[in-house]
């Protein structure tokens, strides 16, 4: 039986093709924003962060509006280990799955709040290999620009402590 505060994360090729799948607690819902907290539930191998552990806790913040996703990794003792930004087309939830199209570029933002802009190959590659329309283009090179700004000025969630009281749906 399902549980209301639970949802099914899907995450899609553009053409569709479902890429990854997880399952995560609705922490907040506000508004656009969708706050969701959750368990890697294997080990999980990246070519960039290493070994992700099998109970690797992240808080993911979605919002319905927005061309881009942000994951906050955490460490042992519940403090921020870095933050993994994803940029895709705005999500959808419908019932208890929430399902997006990953665009490709990620951001690897540290504590400290360096960042590093990833995969911009591969999105040029996938762009000529799906069709992103001129548009999807666009709103992907705004996604980074405004992320980058968010990083830069430690807006939200991009914050030493953050706090449920300082959430913004915007």
């Amino acid at each position: 039986m399902e549980r209301p505060d639970q949802v099914s994360v899907r995450v899609l090729k553009y053409d569709g093709t479902e890429y990854r799948r997880w399952n995560a607690k609705i922490s907040q819902h506000d508004g656009s924003l969708l706050v969701l907290d959750a368990e890697f539930e294997y080990d999980v191998q990246h070519d960039l962060l290493g070994a992700i552990q099998s109970g690797t806790r992240t808080i993911e913040y979605y919002w319905l509006n927005r061309w881009y996703n942000i994951f906050r990794f955490m460490n042992d003792e519940n403090v921020t280990r870095l933050y993994y930004c994803n940029v895709n087309m705005p999500p959808s939830l419908k019932g208890t799955v929430l399902t997006y199209i990953d665009l490709d570029i990620d951001i690897l933002v540290q504590p400290d709040f360096s960042f590093q802009v990833l995969d911009l190959e591969e999105f040029e590659e996938n762009a000529r290999r799906y069709g992103y329309s001129e548009e999807v283009k666009r709103q992907a090179r705004a996604a980074v620009d405004e992320l980058v700004a968010m990083i830069v000025t430690h807006q939200f969630p991009f914050i030493e402590n953050p706090s449920s009281s300082s959430v913004s749906s915007g």
